[in-house]
């Protein structure tokens, strides 16, 4: 007779996933308040970084545009949400997977209350430039792009390896993935619109979102 997963001992793959999302909420807790308290090494290497790329930015007016391009429209938070809306739409259309597409959407949602609540709580000034190539709105960390980008990629990849894609599908998924998450957090850097570090929070953060809606759907559907 089927037990429910809810009142069965924890499996080793649930250990694995809780305990990376902790060390992940770590990570993220500890960035979080060396931004939040202006440690001086970490803000000094943000504007190092920082003024280097604005400067190749201005010098480089074509790649700069196709970074304008990617990170407004292919990698834009919208165009990931859209994504996973379509994901959601079709996993009750043709798996009839109910319970998977409101995990999904409420995943998603909840990346994206938490990222704004953090931004609201750090405040943390966007980079001011003579010669600006973009402009953005809100608080700098963590980026939204970096983190609506891993939090979106990250729970289609797993979903993908969870449903057993071929090798072919999936090496092409994990290499799109791969470039959207790294590539968004490079042109917001570029761009002048972020500073590293808030990519770099944008990405643990979206991780560990991911972990743990991975750990909750291991536990509700093992």
């Amino acid at each position: 007779m089927h037990t429910s997963s809810v009142d069965s001992p924890p499996r080793p793959e649930h250990r694995t996933t809780a305990g990376l999302a902790g060390v992940l909420a770590l990570c993220s807790a500890l960035l979080l308040t060396l931004v939040a308290a202006r440690w001086s090494p970490l803000i000094s290497a943000d504007g190092d970084i920082a003024d280097t790329t604005h400067r190749w930015a201005v010098d480089e007016p074509g790649l700069t545009q196709a970074c304008r391009i990617l990170t407004d429209w292919v990698w834009d938070p919208w165009t990931m949400r859209l994504l996973c809306a379509a994901v959601v739409v079709w996993l009750v259309v043709r798996w009839a997977a109910r319970w998977t597409a409101l995990w999904l959407a409420l995943a998603v949602a909840l990346g994206t209350l938490l990222q704004q609540g953090v931004k609201a709580a750090v405040d943390r000034p966007r980079p001011v430039w003579p010669d600006p190539v973009d402009s953005a709105h809100y608080s700098a960390f963590p980026s939204g792009h970096a983190m609506t980008a891993t939090v979106v990629c990250g729970l289609l990849l797993w979903l993908l390896h969870r449903h057993g894609v071929g090798r072919a599908m999936w090496r092409t998924a994990v290499a799109v993935a791969v470039v959207s998450v790294v590539g968004v957090g490079l042109t917001r850097i570029w761009l002048g619109v972020h500073w590293p570090s808030d990519v770099v929070g944008g990405w643990l953060l979206g991780m560990t979102v991911v972990a743990l809606a991975v750990w909750v759907h291991r536990r509700r559907q093992p």
